[in-house]
């Protein structure tokens, strides 16, 4: 992957910390710096450690799955990209979730970078270098669940449906870059 790719996988990916982020931000009218920083660096920090752990555990089989990666690499964003648009669809995105302390967070990094623990497999196959892709990552988690805090702090009217689906378009578009 090249850097603009790498830069669009970030966005496609922090699509979940941004929404989280602006339910968030509809919420907490108290301590907004304090915890709009607690919750973007806890989305950055998931989402630049969890390729890390689906790079690694890609490298026990990636004999096996050389011959298959490009393959691979389209069928992994090509899923990711339609589970987004398809859980647009199924669920309430902007659900009002009250919570900012520590189990809380944890429980949100986890569940907003399972899709980034799967595209390090993706890094892994394309032979893209980790430590940039995870830092590029990480970071536009950051800025992305701060934007989507302070968005939703002071803004209401923005559909959240309409950013998950942009977000599988993006890995879409990824996914069928990856066969050419």
């Amino acid at each position: 992957m090249d850097l603009i790719d790498i830069i669009l996988l970030s966005v496609a990916l922090g699509m979940d910390c941004l929404i989280v982020s602006f339910s968030q931000g509809l919420i907490f009218k108290s301590q907004r710096r304090k915890n709009s920083l607690k919750l973007a660096l806890t989305m950055g920090l998931f989402q630049g450690l969890m390729p890390i752990v689906g790079y690694i555990a890609t490298h026990k089989i990636y004999d096996f799955l050389v011959p298959y990666s490009k393959w691979l690499v389209f069928s992994i964003f090509m899923l990711l990209g339609l589970n987004f648009i398809v859980q647009s669809f199924k669920r309430e995105i902007c659900e009002k979730i009250n919570c900012i302390d520590l189990k809380c967070l944890i429980g949100l990094g986890i569940a907003t970078s399972v899709d980034a623990l799967i595209s390090g497999a993706s890094l892994r196959l394309t032979h893209t270098v980790l430590w940039l892709a995870c830092l590029i990552i990480g970071s536009g988690s950051f800025i992305m669940s701060l934007t989507g805090f302070w968005t939703g702090n002071f803004i209401s009217n923005i559909r959240p449906k309409l950013l998950h689906i942009s977000g599988g378009l993006i890995l879409i578009a990824l996914a069928i870059k990856s066969l050419l």
